[in-house]
């Protein structure tokens, strides 16, 4: 017999869409009694629609994602984290697991889970489209120029694109649109989400065969936000992010917004930033209004001047971490 008070943890609990008619009966006969179920999973689209179906209202969703730099406690697996990606088995904890269980799991992926979460692609069709989702990240998604090259129409490939967004491998970031005297740019930018498994898509081995790429400052971008998007996340802020472009090329790399406040960010693969990176950005962010520009780079020194900051981003994940309680205090418009 199972205590009262006892927590019942439920482990790959996707394979048992049975068991949530049945725990929304035990949890509703003692609502007022929390904690009592821990329910572990896979990253299933099928598992959260089965959630949200038979718990809406009873419980509460934690995403885990790979290890953020936040969470490595040592020099040397933070310098790794950007070469290797953040899943814990993927090389940053262990280095020579690199670039072999990226491989391993995105074929396992592609030939079993996705299959099986519901994704109606052959395997062949599925690796294809990382490939392409690869050489596009960090890009305006264009669903009819993809689709033309996997031989699909620009629904399918949408949809595809929706069920790896659901499956936590790809970021699809916004557009931010404000009321300008500029035209906009209105598509997406597409991510993928773990800058380990980009590279070892690009059969990437090292940190310098790394830097000599021409779609290097792509990946750093794109492994920047995921920390920063992730650092806000768990210090419990409410926000939402965007990136903004007009069509004559002013852009912004990741506009946050809390409330009717906006950080506006510009993201550098430098270790010198220049002053004229710092004034491009004000003046883009001038459009939108924003309240806080910020140029996060590489180089080692931060200076703070309240509404612009030049930072390096080991010390901006500080900063928001430190800027939580003040910040959760902003009033929602």
């Amino acid at each position: 017999m199972i205590a009262d008070k006892a927590l019942i943890i439920l482990d790959e609990a996707q394979t048992w869409p049975e068991i949530f008619p049945r725990l929304r009966g035990a949890i509703d006969s003692k609502r007022k009694q929390f904690h009592r179920f821990l329910l572990l999973g896979s990253v299933s689209p099928k598992l959260m629609t089965q959630v949200s179906e038979s718990l809406a209202g009873r419980l509460s969703i934690v995403e885990l994602t790979p290890l953020l730099m936040s969470e490595l406690d040592t020099r040397a697996s933070r310098q790794r984290l950007w070469m290797v990606g953040g899943y814990p088995d993927g090389g940053v904890l262990k280095e020579p697991a690199y670039p072999v269980w990226q491989k391993d799991y995105l074929s396992l992926l592609t030939q079993r889970d996705l299959p099986n979460w519901g994704l109606p692609a052959r395997s062949q069709v599925t690796q294809r489209l990382f490939k392409m989702l690869a050489t596009t990240h960090g890009q305006e998604w264009n669903a009819s120029q993809i689709g033309k090259s996997l031989g699909l129409s620009y629904h399918t490939v949408n949809s595809y694109l929706d069920y790896l967004e659901g499956a936590f491998l790809i970021r699809r970031l916004p557009p931010f649109h404000a009321n300008i005297r500029k035209r906009l740019v209105k598509r997406p930018k597409v991510y993928w989400r773990d800058s380990g498994v980009l590279h070892a898509l690009f059969n990437i081995t090292n940190q310098q065969e790394l830097l000599n790429q021409p779609w290097v400052g792509a990946s750093w971008e794109g492994f920047v936000i995921e920390q920063i998007i992730g650092a806000l996340t768990y210090s419990g802020m409410h926000f939402e992010a965007y990136y903004f472009r007009t069509s004559d090329q002013h852009e912004i790399d990741l506009v946050i917004q809390f409330g009717s406040v906006l950080w506006a960010l510009e993201i550098k693969l430098t270790t010198q930033p220049s002053p004229t990176d710092m004034r491009k950005l004000i003046k883009t962010a001038e459009l939108i209004g924003a309240d806080k520009q910020i140029l996060v780079s590489q180089h080692k020194k931060t200076i703070d001047n309240g509404s612009q900051i030049s930072t390096n981003l080991d010390d901006f994940i500080r900063y928001i971490e430190k800027s939580a309680s003040s910040i959760l205090r902003i009033p929602v418009a």
